[in-house]
């Protein structure tokens, strides 16, 4: 992960003049890290078999996913391509006529907001029917290839964005642009499982909360919690627990920390 490998990098640094300040530069560039992101939850709501899909997750279980983010107190939140274009996102796409792309890393501000409902759309392809979604400005994160009349069109309808990397979204980036060019501090991402996954393969989750509803869902195929990691060879990931708690009537709320 990112803040083991800063960690890493320091702590083997060869230049023996200055090996006994390794111990406090590790200090400073962790302090650092920390310092350039949001403090970066991932909440999910999940069956006893870790599915999440949203209609069967409704049927296993009331407010209590809502709940919890309440509890969270995060000031924005974030989802993938998927779960936003099912959920907010209008069915028609962007069609660029004029695909030269962004082609830097930038980003436009429309507004300044206590916290944003932030998508991530690599290709920025998802065309959108307002600039606010869930009572927040949208945020539109997307790729440094996704062309320029793409972004156009987001600020003439007063959407933020960012793009961020080339070939797919570079979501480290991303994130240090949310922190320091919008003031973003907590980010919850609620899905789906993707983009759980590529929080998770980036090294950028502080925490994880998922509240488990009473019921399986078995079903072949279905997304789990954290997926589409395709790297056969990506290390399991140890949790710490550190809370568990009786949320509803049947859930159990659990909270790990990394």
């Amino acid at each position: 992960m990112r803040r083991e490998l800063f960690r890493n990098m320091l702590l083997s640094f060869s230049v023996t003049s200055l090996s006994a300040f390794r111990p406090i530069f590790a200090i400073v560039i962790e302090i650092t890290y920390y310092l350039m992101k949001p403090y970066i939850i991932c909440h999910m709501m999940a069956s006893v078999d870790g599915r999440i899909d949203c209609d069967m997750t409704e049927r296993i279980g009331g407010n209590e996913y809502y709940d919890a983010l309440e509890q969270l107190h995060c000031d924005s939140d974030i989802s993938g391509r998927v779960t936003m274009q099912k959920h907010f996102a209008l069915p028609e796409l962007f069609e660029a006529k004029d695909f030269t792309p962004i082609g830097k890393p930038s980003f436009y501000k429309a507004c300044d907001a206590e916290g944003y409902t932030i998508a991530v759309d690599s290709k920025g392809r998802l065309r959108w029917p307002a600039n606010c979604s869930e009572g927040r400005p949208l945020l539109v994160i997307t790729g440094e290839n996704a062309p320029k009349e793409y972004a156009e069109a987001l600020r003439q309808q007063g959407i933020s964005w960012i793009a961020a990397g080339k070939d797919e979204t570079d979501l480290t980036q991303a994130v240090e642009i949310l922190s320091k060019e919008f003031g973003v501090q907590r980010l919850a991402v609620v899905g789906g499982g993707i983009i759980n996954g590529a929080f998770l393969k980036a090294g950028l989750l502080d925490e994880v909360s998922v509240v488990v509803g009473a019921g399986i869902d078995g079903r072949k195929g279905m997304t789990a919690v954290f997926d589409g990691i395709d790297d056969p060879s990506f290390p399991t990931t140890i949790l710490k627990l550190n809370s568990v708690e009786r949320i509803g009537d049947n859930s159990v709320w659990l909270r790990y920390s990394f």
